[in-house]
């Protein structure tokens, strides 16, 4: 899926499922940090109308999101816990390569993208694995989605690259990175634990 070069181990949904409040708690700060980057980058690059467009709507979207899982946290008796550290994101984050204003975006592209397909990953995994039928048909319509902001992240950084930067060898560079990252994670009960 995605081309990812690590898929997660599916007992990950075990460990997840072993406590739900957790995860979803974790969740909700995801989708609040994946609005807020969608922010960030029309922030970085008003003067192109139709990404900007597309990014106003994932912002939406992701928004939305924080807003369904919030509402199955207090459906369940919880409360949404404060904010997760997300080790997976901030390992991410070192890989981007410094470079002029608009090789910057596209690495914010890609970085985007890389952090969509995982979660989108995670969320199939979930589907697929956990006894809770709610939440199993809650992340299954969620994959869908993130599979549409991770593709469009994508389309984003090809469209932004400036001639010369080869966004395909570099997605793979990301892909082969990611891999490595993510060996470490999957034993705690977060999106990308």
């Amino acid at each position: 899926m995605f081309r990812l070069k690590l898929p997660t181990d599916p007992r990950w949904a075990n460990i997840a499922e072993g406590n739900l409040e957790e995860i979803l708690t974790d969740h909700a700060w995801c989708e609040l940090k994946a609005s807020s980057n969608a922010i960030m980058l029309i922030n970085m690059l008003p003067e192109f109308t139709e990404i900007t467009t597309e990014l106003t709507k994932i912002a939406k979207e992701e928004m939305d999101h924080f807003e369904q899982v919030h509402e199955i946290i207090k459906a369940r008796g919880w409360v949404l816990g404060r904010e997760r550290k997300d080790s997976y994101v901030n390992d991410l984050f070192k890989f981007m390569k410094p470079g002029n204003r608009k090789h910057l975006i596209v690495e914010r592209m890609l970085f985007a993208a890389m952090i969509e397909a995982r979660s989108c990953e995670r969320f199939k995994v979930l589907s697929d694995n956990i006894k809770d039928e709610e939440l199993a048909k809650f992340y299954r319509e969620l994959m869908i989605s993130e599979a549409n902001h991770y593709t469009s992240f994508l389309q984003f950084a090809n469209e932004l690259a400036e001639e010369g930067y080869d966004v395909k060898k570099r997605w793979e560079e990301w892909l082969e990175f990611e891999a490595q990252v993510i060996a470490s994670y999957g034993k705690s009960e977060t999106i990308h634990g």
